[in-house]
């Protein structure tokens, strides 16, 4: 497994891009797919592109602050102590690998913002500790420990389509109705799936950790990302701004309106703008002062600069997929070749190969949802498996896709492909737990 771990790794540092031009790469790519497969012309498709590119704004914007208010809760002093503490207990390199990952994947199933953030910083806390104590952990690998969340968050409190198709509204409500989260994410089959991928995933890492003679330290001299203290000051405008009042107030109502909406409509009606709100309202109380929690959104708003620069091209690849019927053509493919048994099989495969592309849960669903509620009809496939099945896929090539670990590496100061050879391998074990799962669990 290590020497696997090593050889990928070494391809994956030497010809994959950075992530920019991987997805200035890939629009070429679908452009080209797109003129072969459909029947779009070319200046037809690049109108196509253009009409894709501010189509999801708003969802880019609750993604945003998933990442921002993620970023400023794990940098809150309480959580950052917190870190310090964990960062100190592994004894060897493996259990090091082991701690990030198991962290990593365990807020990622409450929020994958938070696992995001947390995971980079928690990754650096560990380098930097282990150094101090003269344990050697190759660095690389213990980054990819960090990201390990964007595995599992679609079986977690903030996976985009199980939300999405359990909110008032959706956009394909008409057809399928809401959706529960206990038909989803709270299924059986999911919950052994995400359980599996919990402990195996930092175990495939662990076993990939190099000799001694071969590990890769982190730099010694990087500052590690921290909160930013309160302003200090006696005037009224820092007295404002240092005002745990204020933040009190604030948090009382937010918390209020939180307990009674979950009293009156339970967990399962959680959705992304209750995801955020929560996050939000947390952090703030956690920082204690409006300043303090401000300058830390100013730092999760830095972090998120690629993903801001990004979006819009992804969004324009999706534009291309949907209007010029590529994805649909890749989806029914694949529901061609399907039967009730292995469509959930099938459309796994699918929704991580259409991943690649489109690297958003709400976005891959918008533009994948559609064809996978007319299959469940055709077939008679049960449409939360289904829903369960593209989501899998979505979270399972994100360990080859580097959109989302953009602040991670932003964090780590790491290059894309000082990592994704690790995560491909670990994507490769899990896949047999996603296919096992989605297929004979109820």
């Amino acid at each position: 497994m290590r020497r696997i771990g090593e050889y990928l790794s070494e391809f994956s540092r030497k010809y994959t891009p950075d992530s920019f031009v991987f997805a200035l790469l890939l629009t070429v790519l679908v452009y080209g797919l797109a003129l072969i497969f459909t029947d779009h012309g070319p200046f037809q498709l690049i109108q196509d592109w253009y009409g894709g590119f501010w189509n999801l704004l708003a969802f880019a914007m609750q993604m945003v602050l998933i990442l921002v208010t993620g970023y400023a809760l794990a940098s809150a002093p309480v959580i950052e102590r917190l870190m310090t503490r964990l960062a100190g207990t592994p004894g060897s390199g493996a259990q090091a690998v082991v701690l990030v990952g198991l962290v990593a994947g365990l807020l990622g199933c409450l929020n994958w913002g938070l696992s995001l953030i947390a995971g980079a910083l928690l990754a650096r806390k560990v380098a930097i500790s282990a150094r101090a104590r003269g344990i050697r952990v190759h660095y690389p690998l213990l980054a990819a420990a960090g990201y390990l969340g964007q595995l599992v968050w679609h079986g977690g409190l903030s996976g985009s389509a199980p939300l999405l198709v359990n909110t008032r509204g959706h956009f394909l409500e008409q057809s399928i109705g809401i959706v529960p989260l206990s038909e989803t994410i709270f299924r059986p089959f999911s919950l052994v799936v995400t359980l599996g991928i919990l402990v195996i995933a930092p175990l495939v890492l662990m076993s990939m950790h190099p000799g001694q003679e071969e590990v890769e330290e982190m730099d010694p001299e990087e500052p590690v990302q921290a909160a930013v203290p309160p302003v200090q000051g006696s005037d009224l405008k820092n007295r404002l701004g240092n005002s745990r009042v204020l933040v009190g107030i604030i948090g009382l109502a937010g918390g209020a309106f939180l307990v009674d909406f979950f009293w009156q409509q339970g967990l399962g009606a959680l959705d992304l703008n209750l995801v955020n709100f929560t996050l939000l309202m947390l952090g703030l109380l956690l920082h204690g002062t409006p300043a303090s929690y401000a300058k830390a959104v100013g730092g999760g708003a830095r972090a998120a600069g690629s993903v801001i620069l990004q979006f819009p091209f992804y969004a324009g690849i999706m534009g291309m997929m949907s209007y010029s019927g590529l994805a649909a053509v890749i989806a029914q493919g694949f529901v061609a070749i399907s039967t009730p048994l292995t469509y959930p099989f099938w459309t796994l495969c699918s929704a991580g190969m259409i991943n690649l592309m489109v690297p958003s849960g709400g976005g891959q669903w918008a533009v994948q949802g559609p064809i996978v509620v007319e299959a469940t009809r055709v077939l008679g496939v049960d449409v939360g498996r289904s829903i369960m099945a593209v989501a899998f896929g979505d979270q399972l090539t994100n360990m080859i896709q580097p959109f989302w670990a953009l602040p991670l590496l932003g964090i780590t100061r790491l290059r894309a492909g000082d990592l994704l050879g690790y995560t491909a391998v670990a994507m490769m074990v899990v896949f047999v737990v996603m296919v096992l799962g989605i297929s004979f669990f109820p």
